[in-house]
């Protein structure tokens, strides 16, 4: 025999129920058959709100009248698409039970409240309901079908709102009076009877232990669970789309997933399966074909980690006292007191001190929990043995789940670091002594955060980084056409890489989804949203993105002003903007500590050498314990092709012009040809080596003349560049005669900075520069009395786009890592 029990989703309305019949009708053909259905969808639901809220008669029957119209609809339903279902006959049934209903209500409202025996009766009608239309529509598709009463023989405890079932007297009495295997037998779920005969019901979902203790009655081969989803899923798949449906579980596995919130199963259900090897599988109603997740005594343990799920709306309770520790029985009365309410216990943690117990309940709980506390503690509070009792709501808890975690290294590693990567505080731990699952207690406004980067660790090994780009200029918009160029290879590497964002000085355009790259344009930016730090964390917070990222390729003061508030709300920052690390020494501070404190990434890799690795290397020599002792570089890709072009007998100004048009230098060549670039650079280079140092301790000598005029627009500008070609022609002839070029450079010597035009020789490692390089000597305690060069192109949108996602990827959280 099988059990095929149906829950209220999958007798919604009546093609759902035509849908369950024509399983029920198709596995009978293979097999003996018996039934358990919930009530339908939400009509539990609104019996429980009748019996609680107890409203005006008017109120009532006009709420019974609409669960009447609906019951009509599903018969209508069914007697319009099937021949031979006596639609008449079950609406006459449903009517009686509805009078019932309303004259139990009635005298509910006469009392006052409604005492737990009506309750029960009332919310036991819902799954009549359905045990009655499903009979008529099997009797409809030519088979015999019986309703299989409770009370024949599912005994429970006493209580008549939340009883657990007595398996040894279910047994006893199922045998005694077994149903005929001719018959499909269709047990209404969810209810029972006490010892005295009287109807009780087994909590909310009980349906599931209805089937579960049916099919120990019957000794069944399986225990089928039919629903709405495919099964049990690696994580919850409505909050993270990557879950994974799991083919097998165990039996300590699914009970562990279901007490810590997975809501496929309910808790109950497991334990008398498990104590007589019964194997249940869970499937989907609506697609009958899927393969399900099965659960019985073995299952693969290939995957050491099985599921990831979480529990919301939990309390802490801290028993905190120096009198508690030693003393035996403290423990007890804890759980006594707790027990005597009828609280149910999630969780237990204990300081190794002793002196304190913690311990998790459900939010609803908190208020009874404090009451027999306070009561049972009076006198050990009174004398400070006990201090107050604590209580910290609205929590959740982590549990990883999984039988191959036992005596697995770095299971506990990679959870607590994958909570510390989506920035949450861990308020409790538990572990079973088992090893079967791990648990942590967190705050639930973080919980899906927590909950989508430890699927990332255990399950999907995917990196996400999710991208905010501010300035989509000549360089921004140059790294956004590599990104969306990259995006599909990367995803292929097991990184995704969006962009959810892109600003400019008006705004910011934000898409939930990610912008698609390849129809983005400059015009989109027009649908804007206020840019602002708050902006950005309310979209952060609410699409639950883990690893944000800040990308600033814009020369904004007031945006780089922002970076530590960018950093201490937990976005990543990369930038090309050189006035961070070029603002006082007070500041170059505070952004590094900001850094520091919310283990956030602050990556500035372009701010000296473009798309050459500068910073990353300087600061690698330093960490191994090295030490600059003097430094010379040419900084400047634009002045590198200038001074290039001089070399070639171009003048001055029509190598300006010509590194203008290829947009080597800004827009305003000023800019470049003021030293004050070369300058930035070099100050960080140098604070990079640990000099405090402000950008006036810099000595810089402009490219031009002290006397030029460079007032008025860039056209005017570039005009009167020609008045100083000749004074640049003696100086290039000058070095020439001494076998010389011009260059531009940077030099860090006796803990002095200084910038200006040099004649190097032929032996300079800076002579062959030109056409847009950088090139950089470090000498240092290491590399002496030859440099370390780098040198490469230091100019170009192109190369310095690159460098920035270079920075970008090194904001991945952590390195790939084998499956566990």
């Amino acid at each position: 025999m099988r059990v095929l029990k149906f829950g209220g989703s999958s007798l919604a309305d009546g093609g759902k129920f035509l849908n369950a019949a024509k399983i029920i009708h198709g596995k009978s053909k293979a097999s003996a058959i018996a039934v358990v259905v919930s009530a339908p969808k939400g009509v539990t639901n609104t019996l429980e709100t009748l019996t609680e809220t107890l409203p005006v008669k008017s109120i009532r029957k006009k709420t019974l009248d609409e669960m009447k119209k609906g019951l009509k609809a599903i018969t209508g339903f069914l007697e319009e698409n099937l021949s031979g279902f006596n639609a008449a006959e079950v609406n006459a049934a449903h009517g009686k039970r509805l009078d019932e209903i309303a004259t139990l209500l009635t005298g509910a409202v006469m009392l006052g409240v409604c005492p737990a025996n009506i309750k029960a009766e009332i919310l036991a009608c819902g799954e009549r309901f359905s045990a009655r239309i499903l009979k008529a529509l099997l009797v409809a598709l030519g088979r015999d079908a019986a309703i299989l009463e409770p009370s024949s023989f599912l005994v429970t405890s006493a209580e008549f709102l939340n009883a657990v079932p007595n398996l040894a007297q279910c047994r006893e009495k199922f045998a005694a009076n077994p149903p005929g295997s001719e018959k499909i037998s269709i047990l209404p779920g969810f209810t029972g009877v006490n010892e005295k005969g009287q109807l009780t019901t087994l909590g909310r979902d009980g349906s599931d232990v209805s089937a579960a203790v049916l099919a120990v009655c019957a000794n069944a081969d399986c225990c089928e669970i039919w629903t709405d989803v495919e099964g049990i899923y690696s994580a919850d798949p409505r909050i993270i789309s990557g879950a994974a449906l799991l083919d097998d579980l165990s039996y300590q596995e699914a009970m562990e997933l279901s007490n810590f919130g997975a809501r496929v199963l309910h808790p109950r259900t497991i334990g008398p399966l498990a104590q007589f090897k019964i194997p249940c599988l869970l499937k989907n109603s609506m697609n009958p074909t899927g393969k399900g997740t099965r659960i019985s005594g073995s299952a693969g343990t290939e995957k050491t980690v099985k599921a990831i799920t979480h529990l919301d709306n939990l309390t802490v309770v801290n028993v905190v006292g120096p009198g508690m520790k030693g003393m035996v029985g403290m423990a007890s009365r804890v759980f006594a007191a707790i027990s005597r309410e009828d609280i149910s216990v999630i969780l237990i943690s204990r300081s190794s001190s002793e002196s304190c117990i913690s311990f998790c309940i459900h939010n609803r709980d908190a208020q009874k929990a404090k009451n027999c506390l306070e009561e049972e503690f009076e006198l050990e509070r009174k004398n400070e043995l006990v201090y107050p009792i604590s209580f910290k709501k609205n929590l959740s808890i982590i549990s990883l789940v999984g039988d191959g975690m036992r005596h697995k290294k770095g299971i506990a590693a990679r959870f607590f670091s994958s909570l510390a990567q989506a920035r949450v505080n861990v308020v409790a731990i538990a572990q079973d002594s088992f090893e079967r699952s791990i648990s942590a207690v967190i705050a639930q406004h973080r919980s899906i955060d927590a909950l989508k980067v430890c699927h990332q660790r255990f399950f999907s090994h995917k990196h996400s980084i999710d991208a905010f780009v501010i300035g989509f200029g000549t360089v921004g918009g140059e790294l956004l056409r590599q990104i969306g160029q990259q995006q599909g290879s990367l995803n292929d590497q097991g990184i995704d890489l969006r962009v959810y964002g892109i600003a400019n000085s008006k705004g910011i355009h934000l898409k939930p989804e990610g912008i698609d790259l390849s129809k983005w344009s400059k015009g989109e930016a027009s649908k804007i949203n206020k840019f602002t730090i708050d902006t950005l964390k309310e979209f952060v917070q609410n699409r639950h993105l883990v690893n944000p990222v800040i990308i600033d390729c814009t020369s904004s003061e007031e945006i780089a002003r922002a970076y530590p508030k960018f950093l201490a709300n937990g976005f990543h920052v990369v930038t090309t903007n050189k006035k961070a690390n070029t603002a006082s020494w007070d500041s170059y501070l505070a952004i590094r500590k900001a850094a520091r404190q919310t283990q956030r990434r602050f990556l500035y890799e372009t701010n000296v050498g473009a798309g050459l690795p500068v910073i990353d290397t300087l600061q690698g020599l330093l960490r191994a314990g090295d030490r600059l002792t003097q430094f010379e570089g040419i900084l400047s890709g634009s002045l590198s092709y200038i001074f290039g072009k001089l070399d070639d007998g171009i003048s001055l100004s029509k190598a300006a012009a010509i590194a203008l048009d290829k947009g080597f230098t800004e827009p305003d060549p000023r800019d470049d040809l003021s030293g004050l670039d070369v300058a930035r650079k070099l100050l960080i280079l140098a604070r990079e080596a640990g000099m405090p140092l402000e950008l006036e301790d810099i000595t810089i000598a402009q490219v031009l003349p002290d006397k030029f005029d460079n007032s008025g627009s860039v056209e005017r500008f570039m005009k009167n560049l020609e008045n100083v070609n000749g004074h640049f022609q003696r100086q290039f002839e000058m070095a020439k005669k001494e076998g010389k070029v011009l260059r531009y450079i940077g030099r860090i010597q006796d803990g002095k900075c200084s910038v200006s035009i040099e004649a190097v020789a032929r032996d300079h490692p800076f002579y062959g520069v030109k056409d847009g390089e950088n090139a950089l000597a470090i000498h240092s305690a290491f590399y002496q009395p030859i440099p370390f060069v780098i040198r490469g192109y230091g100019a170009g949108a192109q190369v310095t786009a690159a460098g920035v996602f270079s920075d970008l990827l090194r904001t991945l959280a952590w390195v790939q890592e084998e499956p566990i």
